[in-house]
């Protein structure tokens, strides 16, 4: 088996919700031979998904990353139990649960910091669970981007269909968006997301730019701060286009392919029309980071839990694109 594939580190998300039988899934695609792979958990959990889904995920089996050898084989378990073996409730947030997830998580940067591993792929995770084992950030991108000496600007990409979306502001209230719509604010998710699309395969990505008020008009922010950072952006040899008006950019964009990716000022102008045109398909990428770190967009599915109904296809486009970003990240 050669050993210069990409390592990408594995994650099984919340031990009671969907991300252990995904996992599961995953591995037995065709896509995961043409890596190797470290899934870092527990391994009852993964038992837990396997059992789920019926599949015999027959991996090797280490307790430390130091004990893989990628010339004898490219799919690996590291097993953090220890010794525990904690049965978890299945569509129950709990601290044990959150506790999994962080070490596990923890473990998979520490690797990543050393370069053992040269991308990230986990299930989804549940923010109230990882809030209970500790976690002292309100997500995990905050926690990630920390544990990473992270200083620069960073910010969650959400993919459909290889259509990208980045975003200015992000959780909080809408009253506050205007004071942060500022182009230096701006211009920077402009520039992360054109660097992370190339990393993606686009050579020249076309990026649009929402406005911020009705019909790009209503307002002083296209004016005074929007089309300036549209404008800086284009100096700087980026493929801007801009302002949209929000309640058309979708379909100007995604549904009629006249840009790869779209920025815009505020969460739900976003998130409205990109679940509306592929929630059960959506990536998340967490961007700024070092390396490439992905999950499907769904959280933890509580209510399908433990019933083998999990769609894989989320997870399996959050994986290859994880690959492809790091297959051309080491290239360059």
């Amino acid at each position: 088996m050669p050993e210069d594939k990409i390592n990408i580190g594995l994650l099984l998300g919340d031990p009671s919700g969907i991300g252990p039988e995904l996992v599961s899934k995953l591995l037995t695609e065709k896509i995961t031979d043409a890596v190797n792979i470290v899934v870092i958990g527990e391994k009852n959990i993964l038992d837990k998904g396997d059992q789920i889904t019926g599949n015999n995920n027959n991996l090797t089996i280490v307790n430390n990353f130091d004990e893989i050898n990628f010339s004898e084989g490219n799919k690996f378990f590291l097993d953090i139990s220890k010794g525990k073996n904690h049965s978890y409730i299945l569509s129950k947030c709990s601290k044990e649960a959150g506790q999994s997830v962080l070490e596990a998580l923890n473990l998979a940067l520490d690797l990543a910091k050393q370069n053992k591993i040269q991308a990230i792929n986990f299930g989804p995770f549940n923010k109230t669970s990882m809030i209970m084992g500790g976690n002292k950030h309100s997500d995990e991108l905050h926690l990630m981007a920390e544990r990473l000496n992270v200083k620069d600007f960073f910010c969650e990409f959400n993919v459909v269909d290889n259509f990208w979306t980045a975003r200015v502001t992000s959780h909080i209230p809408i009253s506050e968006v205007p004071k942060h719509i500022k182009k230096d604010n701006i211009i920077k998710p402009i520039k992360l997301i054109n660097e992370a699309m190339k990393l993606n395969g686009i050579t020249k990505p076309r990026v649009a730019v929402q406005a911020l008020n009705p019909h790009a008009e209503f307002g002083s922010e296209e004016e005074n701060e929007i089309i300036p950072a549209i404008e800086e952006a284009k100096k700087q040899g980026i493929n801007a286009d801009g302002p949209l008006p929000c309640d058309t950019s979708f379909i100007t964009s995604f549904k009629n392919k006249n840009h790869d990716c779209i920025v815009g000022m505020y969460h739900d102008a976003l998130q409205s029309g990109l679940k509306a045109f592929g929630f059960d398909r959506g990536v998340t990428v967490q961007g700024g980071l070092p390396i490439p770190i992905t999950t499907p967009a769904h959280g933890t599915a509580f209510d399908i839990a433990g019933k083998n109904k999990a769609n894989l296809e989320p997870t399996l486009q959050s994986f290859k694109i994880a690959l492809t970003m790091a297959e051309n990240k080491s290239k360059q």
